[in-house]
């Protein structure tokens, strides 16, 4: 419903496709729809029931699986039990769920594009973000596995690993987006939402027998 995922629905919503946001209730998702004319579909990913309830019966041809959090800096021994299964819930747990409840039709169709959103963490870790390097890794590990099961079909797996990306991810680590923006993006010419929502595009716009697996996108 911002960042990243709001730029996915408006690069999507201009193509003509019906879009279906989901993300937690809260004024950016409303205000995306209202922009966009996507669908809100107020859900908390991290309760597998209301996950389950919201896509009964959608038919979904592309999915773009973005939800992420960022959890306090800090080395692992320091992280709450609380911190490391939200980031474990709505990073790798709620990507895999959506994922098996959107595939089998996928497969059915025989037409279908699941895209994951990594990280260059995933390959490069740092320092104090080892949950968050762990689930971005698995997420790049499961795409390989699933792209295998798939073998045979014309569903095609996309794993994007940015960096940089000038979004609100950091500001509660940072006390705001300007303490953000001084600390990360100001020496850089900062990857931007769009950015990541035009490879999405593109990935989508591949002939069939393409599959554009994992793509790192870096300033």
């Amino acid at each position: 419903s911002r960042g990243i995922g709001a730029a996915v629905v408006g690069a999507l919503r201009a193509r003509g496709m019906k879009v279906h946001a989901v993300a937690l209730d809260d004024y950016d998702l409303r205000q995306v729809a209202r922009d966009t004319g996507a669908i809100a579909l107020p859900v908390d990913l991290t309760d597998r029931n209301a996950v389950e309830a919201a896509l009964s019966g959608l038919a979904v041809d592309v999915a773009v699986n973005n939800a992420g959090v960022l959890p306090k800096l800090e080395q692992f021994a320091a992280n709450t039990a609380d911190a490391i299964d939200l980031t474990l819930d709505v990073n790798l747990r709620a990507a895999l769920h959506v994922t098996r409840l959107v595939l089998p039709g996928m497969i059915e169709r025989n037409r279908g594009h699941l895209v994951f959103l990594g990280s260059i963490a995933g390959k490069h870790p740092t320092p104090n973000c080892a949950v968050y390097v762990a689930t971005k890794a698995a997420l790049h590990a499961f795409a390989e596995g699933l792209r295998c099961d798939l073998l045979g079909t014309d569903v095609r797996v996309t794993v994007l690993m940015p960096g940089r990306v000038e979004t609100r991810l950091y500001d509660a680590n940072f006390g705001g987006h300007e303490q953000a923006h001084q600390t990360l993006y100001a020496d850089f010419d900062a990857i931007q939402p769009a950015d990541i929502a035009s490879v999405v595009t593109t990935a989508l716009d591949m002939p069939p027998h393409v599959d554009l697996t994992t793509i790192e996108i870096l300033p």
